[in-house]
């Protein structure tokens, strides 16, 4: 039997999402599982936001699996609605599970229940099993992304 639930996370689901985001060497470098303050604002935000969407995999009552889904109106495209998946982990033990699948495949489906006509996502170029992943459900590396940071160093 199938034990495993997708569902949105709930402000008592952030300590065991944060310690998903940091639980890889690109991860551990940038996230800060002590202090939960930072990403209270930010999990508040999502959940004001009825574009955004912060959902996690549980199975037998343990968040295995998270991802967020934002919802972005556009013009481009003739006025196309598209979707962005961000922030996909899934626990170690599950890797390999086919949980992930199910993640994705949740937000593609959230996605076109939203009217979305694409969906996208990025991935950090070193993380090669990760883009091996997202080719084998049909995603195409089809554009080159670009990032700036604003961070103060504080």
């Amino acid at each position: 039997m199938d034990d495993l639930h997708i569902r949105p996370a709930d402000a008592g689901d952030l300590p065991e999402i944060v310690a998903l985001l940091a639980d890889d060497p690109l991860g551990a470098a940038r996230e800060s599982p002590d202090d939960l303050a930072l990403y209270r604002r930010a999990f508040d935000r999502i959940a004001d936001d009825p574009n955004q969407y912060q959902a996690v995999a549980e199975r037998n009552g343990r968040v295995v699996g998270t991802l967020q889904l934002t919802i972005i109106a556009g013009i481009s495209r003739r006025g196309a609605t598209r979707s962005v998946i961000e922030g996909v982990r899934v626990h170690a033990d599950e890797r390999g599970s086919g949980l992930g699948t199910r993640l994705i495949q949740w937000a593609i489906d959230e996605s076109a229940r939203q009217g979305c006509q694409l969906v996208q996502l990025t991935s950090d170029a070193t993380r090669t099993d990760a883009l091996r992943f997202y080719e084998r459900l049909g995603f195409v590396a089809s554009h080159v992304g670009f990032k700036l940071s604003l961070e103060t160093g504080s």
